[in-house]
């Protein structure tokens, strides 16, 4: 099995639960939802005409739209250059593809897994990989991915947008213990202002993306 994938970098997470943890990221190609706040429009097509060598995109220095397609045995070489046991499968849209064996594969040689996914797909993959739902408010996720995730986190840019945070909680019906994160975009000092208050309120979480803080990757 194979994966067309982007990147694969070493570096600290700057989201979420898992904040400050040291990450191996994995960014698949391939993205139907295009944000126009999104960070990795360079993810969103996956064009044959951009297909690279596999060598090309281990040694990537700077993002592109270059891309290649890997086996597990590729990523499982790659990673052993790098130190951090907690892999983060990215995008794009990872849930474009099956994940069930890239995650069981990696759990084996002693790597943790998250899926970072906007839920508009169904998320296949081990069960005990952590999964970060990343609802976008032009597209509503599923309610699989919704039952499925183990955080959630809301882009928050203005404070119309907590309608659609509220939606999406309102309809989850089960007991199931999960994070609730809010994230202003593009560290936006309005939209802080109103994710910190509005986490205050429900204690719920920040998240303030700190690989941007601290510039990172």
């Amino acid at each position: 099995m194979h994966y067309p994938i982007n990147e694969i970098f070493q570096t600290i997470q700057g989201e979420g639960y898992y904040t400050g943890t040291p990450s191996i990221f994995i960014r698949l190609q391939g993205c139907p939802v295009h944000c126009h706040w999104c960070d990795t429009k360079y993810t969103w097509v996956c064009s044959d005409k951009e297909n690279v060598s596999i060598k090309e995109v281990i040694n990537k220095n700077q993002v592109s739209k270059k891309w290649s397609y890997l086996t597990i045995n590729d990523i499982l070489e790659t990673l052993k250059k790098w130190t951090a046991k907690h892999v983060v499968i990215s995008g794009g849209e990872p849930c474009l593809y099956n994940l069930l064996y890239i995650t069981k594969i990696l759990e084996k040689k002693g790597y943790q897994c998250q899926i970072e996914t906007s839920g508009i797909k169904n998320i296949i993959c081990s069960l005990n990989t952590w999964v970060t739902l990343s609802p976008k408010k032009n597209i509503r996720p599923l309610n699989e991915s919704i039952i499925r995730s183990n955080e959630i986190k809301f882009p928050i840019l203005k404070k119309e947008d907590l309608l659609y945070v509220y939606d999406i909680l309102s309809n989850i019906k089960d007991k199931k213990k999960r994070i609730i994160y809010l994230q202003p975009i593009s560290q936006n000092k309005k939209a802080l202002n109103i994710c910190m208050n509005i986490c205050m309120k429900k204690n719920w979480k920040l998240s303030v993306q700190l690989h941007k803080y601290i510039n990172i990757q």
